[in-house]
């Protein structure tokens, strides 16, 4: 082909970059699955655990499985000591993202070589980076707030109370862990997503997963992919109330603004997670009281829907997996470390798939520059 006939597709937009059985979106009609499992399904009865093993695998585990899985994740939560000695360096106010980014890399240096295509050794890279990133999120959040970190428990605790242990130093109660579990099973995987393609992209050049995970946690921390949870709540706190909601979102449309948390590059509906999600949310405010900004968040998706909805806007994942961590009392820029550690699941399924028939990520480009000029003397440019 020759460089005149080539096309460009910005952002590589609909591109098959590469062959997947791990999960599926039809964007038009609204479905996610899970190897073949539709997310509702997964998020009204399975765990965080046993999605992970599911996206990994291709399988749901047996009773066998999944508790041995719980164990070898336990034994592999706590921190090696140079690690929380590294992130009692960081600055107080430094994004928890910068933070996990960089010790997820570090903890690459704590552990084994990571031979490419060794499946003993991907497996313990596997469980080692699944079952650390809470904890490195857990120590950091304590240490800014001049507190010790707090050590995991074992297995009777799930991947979510952990974490939510770890954070406050007492067990959570259930209608949270089971909010924070079900949230991490609706993040654990979303096809070939900008922070799966970048930790692919990584992983391609046979470089460790430990490094790999780290480029899909930069890719993720963009408002444009998984920061915009953030964005979503500090949106809804600037409208303040739902007599505002109209006359800001009016403002918007005028002025072309973004309201974060709604449209998405793949879904002409309403997110399927968000469905989940809501209805969460319903749940946990009954229990746990009423949050008013999601009295605000509903008041905005029927106005935005109501002059967006015929052009396929509408809420994503992350219009409401904000108000849900709020209630349960986390700061609002630990939204995208905990969406992090939900995809970690998923990013390293992708990495096993790419480690099967590995090729390297080469794209090509469309050359739009200069060409064929003289060097001019220094002495002679004007």
């Amino acid at each position: 082909m020759t460089a005149e006939a080539k096309q460009l597709v910005p952002g590589l937009a609909g591109v098959p970059a590469a062959e997947s059985a791990i999960s599926y979106i039809d964007g038009t009609a609204g479905v996610l699955e899970y190897r073949g499992y539709p997310i509702e399904q997964l998020a009204e009865k399975s765990t965080f655990e046993e999605t992970a093993w599911l996206l990994m695998h291709g399988e749901l585990p047996t009773k066998a499985q999944l508790d041995g899985f719980a164990r070898d994740l336990a034994a592999q939560r706590a921190l090696p000591e140079g690690l929380v000695a590294m992130l009692r360096t960081f600055p107080k106010d430094a994004h928890p993202m910068h933070v996990l980014q960089s010790a997820t890399a570090a903890l690459g240096a704590f552990e084994r070589d990571v031979r490419f295509g060794d499946e003993e050794d991907f497996r313990h890279a596997w469980l080692r980076i699944v079952a650390a990133m809470p904890s490195i999120v857990a120590a950091y959040e304590r240490m800014r707030r001049g507190q010790e970190p707090v050590a995991p428990k074992g297995p009777e605790l799930s991947h979510a109370a952990n974490f939510l242990y770890m954070l406050d130093g007492s067990e959570p109660d259930e209608i949270a862990a089971r909010t924070l579990d079900v949230a991490l099973v609706l993040h654990a995987d979303h096809t070939m997503n900008a922070s799966t393609f970048a930790a692919r992209v990584v992983y391609g050049t046979n470089a460790g997963p430990y490094d790999s995970i780290s480029a899909g946690i930069g890719a993720l921390h963009g408002p444009l992919h998984g920061g915009a949870n953030e964005r979503v709540l500090q949106s809804l706190e600037t409208i303040g109330s739902v007599e505002n909601v109209r006359a800001w979102a009016e403002k918007q449309f005028e002025t072309k603004g973004k309201i974060m948390g709604f449209g998405h590059r793949v879904y002409k509906v309403k997110d399927p997670r968000s469905f989940a999600l809501q209805t969460l949310g319903d749940q946990m405010f009954a229990k746990l009281g009423h949050t008013p900004i999601y009295d605000v968040a509903l008041e905005l998706e029927k106005v935005v829907v109501e002059r967006l909805g015929d052009k396929g806007i509408h809420p994503n994942v992350d219009f409401f997996s904000g108000i849900v961590y709020q209630k349960l009392g986390l700061p609002t820029d630990q939204f995208t470390p905990i969406f992090a550690i939900a995809r970690a699941a998923g990013w390293l399924a992708h990495l096993h798939e790419q480690m099967q028939d590995n090729k390297l990520f080469r794209p090509g480009q469309i050359y739009v520059g200069e060409r064929e000029r003289d060097y001019v003397a220094i002495d002679q440019r004007v």
